[in-house]
């Protein structure tokens, strides 16, 4: 099992060309490139909550373009994979062994967490994909248990990607950027990777530092709403160590990151 938490950008832009996703774009191609192409992704998105994690059973899925005011090519995008009901039953097996309440969607699409990223890593769309819902409780200890569900899983050739942005201050990005702004957003960046990587951390104070991420220097500041920094705290329980490799990138004019198990 590889393990990719991700910043997925703006809506569509970085598919659209947008010059402020180049660097994201890129990155993303370069870790598709370096990975073994898997046999079936399991994505948790920070486009879709639930009270109880649900997951997105049909075959064959939409899309569900679940964002507004973007050009109208943005509404014609595709991505035709097909979804995986197998890998579905298997990870509700897992979430109820785990204490979970688990629901199932057949008629909800992908949404663009999910098929604005794959488009660039794997465009072919030929990888089965299952998507899994977020707690609308946005509980931090209960998503890493959700990623320690998806520890149980066997699946041959599984990448679990979390998909959301280790930024997500949306007032922020439209302010343009300002030295007040740059200082909390690296301040934050810097607390993540230390978190993230650092071996001098033991897994329990790791564990502590993700439950307890508001805590960290202006954590409220880059995330008002913490749905888009969930699904690392997914990632994490389902590695359950440090991360091998983060990545920092520029999006939309701030510092991200994306890390690599």
């Amino acid at each position: 099992m590889r393990v990719l938490y991700l910043s997925h950008g703006g809506g569509p832009l970085p598919v659209l060309g947008e010059p402020s996703h180049q660097e994201m774009v890129a990155c993303l191609q370069e870790i598709a490139g370096k990975l073994e192409k898997p046999k079936a992704i399991l994505v948790v998105s920070a486009h879709w909550e639930e009270e109880n994690p649900t997951l997105l059973s049909a075959p064959h899925p939409d899309l569900f373009y679940d964002y507004y005011g973007f050009p109208e090519e943005s509404y014609r995008l595709t991505y035709p994979a097909a979804g995986n009901p197998a890998l579905a039953a298997e990870l509700k097996t897992a979430l109820e062994e785990e204490g979970f309440t688990v629901g199932e969607d057949r008629e909800r699409g992908f949404d663009h967490g999910m098929f604005i990223p794959l488009k660039i890593m794997y465009p072919d769309a030929d990888i089965p994909v299952l998507q899994l819902s977020q707690l609308s409780s946005l509980d931090p200890e209960d998503h890493i248990r959700l990623g320690q569900a998806i520890a149980r899983l066997e699946t041959e050739g599984l990448l679990v990607i979390g998909s959301g942005f280790s930024f997500h201050n949306m007032r922020a990005f439209g302010a343009g950027a300002t030295s007040e702004v740059a200082t909390m957003n690296q301040t934050f960046e810097a607390w993540l990777k230390e978190t993230c990587t650092s071996p001098e951390l033991s897994e329990a104070e790791r564990r502590d530092r993700l439950i307890n991420w508001d805590e960290a220097p202006y954590a409220r500041f880059c995330h008002p709403r913490e749905e888009h920094l969930l699904p690392l705290q997914v990632c994490y329980g389902a590695a359950g160590r440090a991360a091998t490799e983060a990545i920092s990138l520029s999006i939309l004019g701030v510092q991200s990151s994306m890390y690599l198990w």
